[in-house]
């Protein structure tokens, strides 16, 4: 299940015509299926991923243009350049990218690979920062884009350590309840918390080795994960190194989320 669909699904009996939360409720789901897109999308295509009927899409489109939040050109729309201020903004403000920043830089100089923070948002891991390696043959995650929490090193660290009942919920909606599915999938999950760290390859793009360790604020509240990337044929023989590396360099963000 995409983040549009699970937009979807959130919505609430409390979301009624002529109600002032169900009318910013509205709003926030235009924009948050924009958000996630990564592209321009048509009327119909936000319809959809917002289950909003046509009239009241258009109402939330002609608000959000007027704040500067919606750009359209023609039949398509896009996040607007007060977005891009929103995003700065969180640059600029977030104490999260403040302390992980300096330990990303470090852990991919080190390691020479890529070094990036995600965290939950509407069923999607979202890349918050990224450092890019060195190296002209590197893998990356772009700040800002996300993928679905099922695949992936990044996604299933997230994952894991949601709160049990949309951990849950999420997992019965994308492997089916009761499914064999699903159940490998929870004990892959149970693993990943035993262990404190876990490694894919290949299961976002072909050939990339990835491994994401959770990183804690205070009272172990998993706000994070940290995520290491390399093409998989250049860390075959040093895995366990660089397992040890992104431990470490999760810890020291935890520490200064915690102190």
């Amino acid at each position: 299940m995409d983040a549009t669909e699970l937009l979807v699904s959130e919505r609430t009996a409390a979301d009624t015509p002529g109600s002032e939360v169900s009318a910013a409720d509205r709003v926030l789901q235009v924009l948050a299926v924009l958000a996630c897109a990564g592209r321009p999308l048509s009327a119909s295509e936000l319809m959809q991923g917002t289950g909003l009927p046509r009239s009241s899409l258009y109402r939330q489109l002609a608000r959000l243009k007027r704040f500067g939040f919606v750009a359209d050109s023609g039949a398509l729309y896009a996040p607007g350049p007060l977005g891009l201020q929103l995003a700065r903004g969180f640059d600029d403000g977030s104490h999260l990218v403040h302390v992980a920043r300096p330990v990303l830089v470090q852990l991919s100089q080190q390691t020479q690979e890529s070094a990036g923070l995600l965290v939950a948002a509407n069923g999607q891991a979202v890349c918050l920062d990224m450092v890019e390696s060195p190296l002209s043959l590197r893998c990356s995650f772009d700040k800002g884009s996300s993928v679905p929490l099922k695949v992936g090193a990044s996604a299933k660290c997230v994952l894991a350590y949601l709160p049990a009942v949309q951990r849950e919920a999420l997992l019965n909606q994308h492997y089916g309840e009761g499914t064999p599915a699903r159940a490998e999938a929870a004990a892959e999950l149970q693993e990943l918390r035993t262990q404190g760290y876990i490694t894919t390859v290949g299961q976002v793009d072909a050939g990339v080795w990835g491994c994401s360790v959770p990183v804690f604020a205070s009272g172990r509240r998993a706000v994070a994960a940290l995520s290491l990337m390399a093409p998989q044929q250049r860390v075959q023989h040093q895995q366990a190194q660089l397992v040890q590396a992104t431990l470490a360099a999760a810890a020291r963000i935890s520490r200064s989320l915690a102190g």
